[in-house]
């Protein structure tokens, strides 16, 4: 709420010991109440813990303030891209509804748009023009991955939006640039053969880590954890009981979902597990990381070149175990629900619905309606 409150009466309001904080007696919840340009400006903060209130109020001061230069600069016709690309930037940190590896990939993508067009920091954002646009888009396109391609037009689109809300200009000219179709990766994954072979080479491969890579190998592709998520798996996480695992998401390193997940422990996790609890004892085992090196791609790319097998990387040992299970018969959006996906299954059966019509076909030919050989054969 801007504007002075309709209830503003002295006793209705309790001073803080914050500048520019008070708080509403009856509701009991903090309101920001500053005054910028002249302008007395007041504003719910919509908690009543101050420690929240101080956060959200330095986020209001700071996007008030800005907005305010903005308008000025707007007045004086001299709002570059530079301007609104630092308003973005502060707008970008205060959000707290994004994650933060969302936040570092913006930054990023800003990184990539700076550098394939210098120019664009010091140009007036009133003269940025469609043609420009798709000049730019044109050349970084040639060079750019589809998805990096399309996440960076993004990102210059949300930047623009910033100076058509200060009144800098009249429409986003980026908004004329079409994206680039994303095709699906095709997926090149070991065989079981392979994959045994591989484990074994990372195994007995050169360097005091070759152990624990092969394990972290093996610990992905049984639980189809992603990288970040492995690394904060402790023994005490693993359920021999129960026969799962706890996944814990981490706003802090963008973890995707940030909500805890339970995967099945299958036999050859159990086994794995089973072996470094023994030679680690249990104590020391419950109370640490399970895997004790996070990052073993040198170690998969050597072994990958020694075999002659297709590189991959380590999320494409989490496609490895999707790709098991379902082969194994476990559905689609089981799958899904163990890989921490939130929409039902859609994208794995995007990604793997290929293995279901093959499992489908396979099936189906099991199925007779007239006794004879064959049906005693499928039986």
């Amino acid at each position: 709420m801007k504007g002075n409150p309709s209830d503003n009466t002295g006793s209705r309001w309790q001073k803080t010991p914050v500048a520019n904080l008070v708080r509403h007696v009856q509701s009991g919840n903090y309101y920001a109440r500053i005054r910028v340009g002249g302008k007395l400006i007041w504003k719910s903060l919509k908690t009543d813990r101050i420690s929240v209130a101080k956060l959200r109020l330095g986020d209001f001061q700071k996007e008030e303030r800005q907005r305010a230069a903005a308008q000025k600069a707007v007045a004086r016709g001299k709002m570059t891209f530079d301007d609104a690309l630092r308003a973005y930037r502060d707008r970008l940190k205060g959000d707290h509804s994004i994650k933060e590896r969302s936040k570092t990939y913006r930054q990023e993508r800003i990184t990539a748009l700076l550098k394939s067009w210098p120019d664009l920091p010091q140009m007036d954002v009133s003269q940025v023009s469609k043609t420009d646009c798709l000049a730019w888009s044109a050349e970084f396109g040639k060079i750019a991955s589809a998805s990096a391609f399309n996440n960076t037009v993004g990102t210059l689109r949300l930047i623009l939006d910033i100076a058509v809300d200060a009144g800098a200009r009249y429409d986003n000219p980026a908004i004329h640039i079409k994206r680039k179709k994303v095709r699906q990766k095709v997926l090149q994954l070991p065989s079981q053969k392979e994959f045994a072979q591989l484990v074994s080479a990372i195994r007995h491969g050169e360097g005091g880590w070759a152990e624990r890579c092969a394990d972290l190998v093996e610990f992905l592709a049984y639980g189809g954890c992603r990288k970040g998520e492995a690394a904060r798996i402790h023994g005490r996480d693993c359920d021999f009981e129960k026969g799962e695992i706890t996944v814990l998401g981490d706003p802090a390193t963008g973890t995707k979902n940030w909500e805890i997940r339970r995967i099945p422990m299958i036999p050859d996790m159990r086994q794995l597990l089973e072996r470094l609890k023994k030679e680690r004892g249990e104590t020391e085992f419950s109370s640490n990381k399970v895997m004790l090196v996070h990052e073993c791609q040198g170690a998969i790319d050597t072994a990958c070149k020694k075999l002659n097998i297709p590189r991959f990387t380590h999320h494409d040992l989490r496609h490895l175990f999707a790709t098991r299970c379902i082969e194994s018969g476990v559905d689609i959006p089981t799958v899904s629900r163990w890989l921490g996906h939130k929409d039902g299954g859609a994208l794995a059966m995007k990604v793997y619905g290929h293995l279901r019509d093959s499992h489908s076909a396979a099936m189906a030919q099991r199925v007779h309606f007239v006794e004879g050989e064959n049906t005693a054969s499928a039986a």
